[in-house]
């Protein structure tokens, strides 16, 4: 969660330099190649053998999607304000893994969701400007970004990380790079290069440590430490923009850490503790 929270601070701030499309095929190029140089002369084609290449496909096309909407969101949003919207997803993932993969969420995890769920409420506040039509951007990426989790927890109790990870860097980078020609301009600063850099470093270790989360967890466990990125947000937003959050702002922040800490220690004590079922 910290290096999707400086993923998205530094997107911010490299949106007003170079164009939104460009940045965005840079950065699934960066986790392309990078995974592609660390993997392939360690395991080979090996890399690539995968048992489910469409839901791969469908998984890399999804990430891209929601990192578009993220680029377009992050341009005109604070990045506080952005992620607290983002934060609508651990609830639809819950009901989502409840629904489709049948993981059992009991009463008091599902009170804990909607406990950090109200916190996340409070940061926005409704009537607040966050609420105008570039709210409309994160909340689709809240319904594509649900999915893409959704898909990987799947994907990652039978698939390795590794392929996951290359499939996700290269069908973005493939399907990005379909509109850089027309986006495509030179840049003369090599500070601007090392922001690109920086946003592809943080995307490929992020998405890398959610791959091996969800490979040792269920979604509905992994769901609670979703919310610390708000907290991450709002530091980022104040060492890059000075940005400082208001009184509310911190009080939804507190409901939301504490929330989803306790939904994170729930979610170890049921995993450890089997469930009995209730006789038929």
């Amino acid at each position: 969660m910290a290096c999707f929270a400086t993923l998205d601070t530094t997107t911010k701030y490299v949106s007003t330099s170079v164009p939104l499309l460009m940045a965005l095929w840079f950065r699934y190029a960066f986790q392309a190649v990078a995974t592609t140089l660390a993997v392939l002369p360690v395991r080979g084609r090996k890399a690539w053998r995968t048992a489910h290449p469409k839901f791969q496909l469908l998984r890399g096309a999804l990430l891209l999607v929601s990192s578009l909407l993220a680029f377009f969101s992050l341009k005109y949003m604070p990045v506080a304000e952005f992620t607290a919207i983002v934060m609508i997803a651990p609830l639809v993932i819950t009901l989502l893994a409840s629904k489709s993969l049948g993981e059992k969420v009991s009463k008091t995890r599902w009170a804990l969701v909607m406990g950090g769920f109200a916190g996340t409420l409070i940061i926005i506040r409704p009537g607040h400007d966050a609420f105008e039509w570039t709210a409309l951007l994160p909340l689709g990426l809240v319904i594509t970004n649900s999915w893409f989790q959704l898909l990987t927890s799947k994907l990652a109790k039978t698939e390795d990380p590794v392929t996951m990870h290359l499939y996700t860097g290269w069908v973005g980078t493939l399907l990005a790079s379909v509109a850089l020609p027309f986006v495509w301009e030179p840049l003369t600063s090599w500070t601007l290069w090392g922001w690109l850099s920086l946003m592809g470093l943080m995307a490929t270790v992020g998405h890398f440590m959610l791959i091996l989360a969800y490979r040792r967890a269920p979604a509905a466990a992994v769901t609670p430490y979703l919310y610390s990125q708000i907290g991450f947000a709002m530091l980022g937003g104040w060492l890059a923009f000075s940005y400082v959050p208001d009184q509310w702002s911190m009080i939804g922040m507190v409901m939301v850490a504490v929330f989803g800490a306790a939904g994170a220690w729930l979610a170890v004590r049921e995993t450890r503790t089997p469930i009995i079922p209730p006789e038929s």
